[in-house]
């Protein structure tokens, strides 16, 4: 592109000198089709596992339900996380599993995949494909760039803190669809497919969604989990906490959480490119035409809409569905080709993840495991306790809704935080906030949004949501154990020493 395209009348910087990032995309070729007889092996060892934890006797407190279904889960984890077969088809396997063992009835087990919240991930997804086929993910990622500049650094860093602090008030599923798909065309410009994915598209499409997922608890409007903390809350103890209390709770430690998560994602998958070639935004620009304008008004739209659920009690999804059939019936996009460029693999296995959270409520197993679990921490200082009950609640989360995670896990640590004098509210946050950081891909909107895209597996998934959930949660706690002794909670001892 021509350098007088990035003038200052235009806000964006000169083009750098020679850039060169074809030898990354060299450097991964396509990954080489699994050998049949590791496919088979991988089976047997995800099967057999999942067999051997069935066949041991069923612990004293958890139903013979319970006790199946823990057993499916790990055979199904195993086989997402090892890719031994597509993860679409062991999304089906799991729901058909929880029937063919008698865990759940068949109506049970296939209705999450209609779940109000799968049926609005499956519309956020499409939002994606259209603002691609629109034009508009373009225009906005010219915007971030003005903003941000060309820096791979300075970039990503202003993206994570960006879809941190936007997801404490918007949903987080929406920020991500917008980010991922202002990368892209990015990526597709520099040669970088899913193919020849290379820790620079890693790099981008992992730390957009955990981003985004991390800013959650922020404030109310940020989350389901949130507003099912302050009722339970209220329930138990009779204290309900205002929308600006929260607020000034977890808001610093949401901003706190946008950059740990940038410098944990960059640490693992550190990118050798370090500026963005100007010549992948491509050429500058034409004046807005009558699609993107009406797309970005009905997009105006929704969000208005969505902010007003509160008042208005209709259902995101409905929102969704609304802006949709208005998108479509405008033509301002082609129905047929967003349907032929949706990834529904991925919103399968997200249907799949409502349905086994389902099942872990219905047969007591996520109760069970966290009444074995939390006693530990009776005694313990507040921040152990905290963080104790972060890590039950970010494992619980990556199987389930944060919503039902968190109404799962409350009615067990708020009496135990009054058993040992510790203010019940701040053990209570820890569950909002810690079911944020999800160690699985299903675990969530935003991460099923960005596996779809392609650019990394499963496996790749784990190896940065673990580390990165734990290391969170470290982080907020030591981060809560500064803050609101000083702050909102001057009863608790500073870092938890008396």
């Amino acid at each position: 592109m021509a350098e007088k395209d990035f003038d200052k009348s235009k806000g964006l910087p000169p083009p750098p000198p020679e850039i060169k990032v074809a030898p990354e995309v060299e450097e991964h070729p396509p990954a080489p089709e699994k050998p049949v007889k590791n496919i088979i092996l991988s089976v047997i060892i995800s099967i057999g596992i999942g067999v051997l934890i069935a066949l041991l006797p069923t612990p004293e407190g958890l139903s013979p339900e319970g006790h199946k279904f823990l057993a499916l889960l790990i055979t199904v984890i195993l086989l997402w996380v090892t890719e031994a077969i597509p993860i679409g088809v062991t999304a089906l396997l799991a729901a058909a599993g929880l029937i063919l063992f008698k865990i759940q009835p068949g109506p049970q087990a296939w209705m999450p995949f209609a779940s109000p919240a799968v049926m609005f991930v499956l519309m956020i997804m499409m939002f994606g494909v259209v603002l691609n086929e629109a034009g508009v993910a373009k225009r906005i990622l010219f915007l971030i760039i003005r903003a941000a500049g060309t820096n791979v650094k300075k970039l990503s860093l202003f993206m994570a803190v960006s879809a941190t602090m936007l997801s404490t008030v918007f949903h987080d599923a929406t920020i991500t669809i917008i980010l991922i798909f202002c990368m892209l065309p990015v990526l597709t410009a520099m040669g970088i497919t899913p193919q020849k994915s290379n820790n620079f598209s890693k790099f981008f499409i992992l730390l957009i969604p955990l981003a985004a997922s991390a800013g959650g608890f922020g404030t109310l409007l940020g989350g389901g989990r949130n507003p099912v903390m302050v009722e339970v809350l209220e329930k138990v103890t009779g204290y309900k906490m205002g929308f600006m209390e929260f607020l000034v709770c977890n808001l610093p430690l949401a901003l706190v959480t946008g950059f740990a998560t940038w410098l944990i994602v960059y640490i693992i998958f550190p990118p050798k490119v370090k500026e963005i070639p100007l010549a992948a935004l491509g050429e500058k620009l034409p004046p807005m035409g009558k699609k993107e304008k009406g797309v970005i008004g009905f997009f105006a739209l929704a969000f208005i809409l969505w902010s007003l659920t509160d008042i208005t009690k209709v259902h995101y999804s409905v929102v969704a569905a609304l802006v949709l059939a208005l998108i479509f019936g405008f033509r301002l996009v082609s129905a047929s080709e967003v349907f032929k460029k949706f990834p529904w693999e991925s919103w399968i296995v997200f249907g799949a993840g409502v349905s086994l959270g389902t099942a872990m409520l219905d047969t007591g197993a996520g109760k069970w495991i966290a009444t074995q679990f939390l006693p530990m921490l009776e005694g313990k200082p507040w921040p152990i306790v905290f963080a104790g009950a972060g890590l039950l609640g970010a494992f619980m989360s990556s199987f389930m809704s944060n919503s039902a995670a968190t109404a799962l896990i409350l009615p067990i640590t708020i009496p135990m935080a009054q058993a040992l004098g510790i203010p019940e509210a701040a053990i209570a946050l820890s569950a909002p906030i810690t079911t944020s950081f999800i160690m699985l891909v299903i675990g969530c909107p935003p991460t099923i949004i960005a596996y779809s895209t392609g650019y990394f597996s499963q496996f790749e998934f784990v190896k940065v949501a673990v580390p990165w959930a734990i290391l969170m949660i470290i982080v907020v706690t030591i981060s809560a154990a500064i803050y609101w002794p000083l702050t909102v909670f001057p009863e608790l001892p500073f870092l938890g020493i008396k």
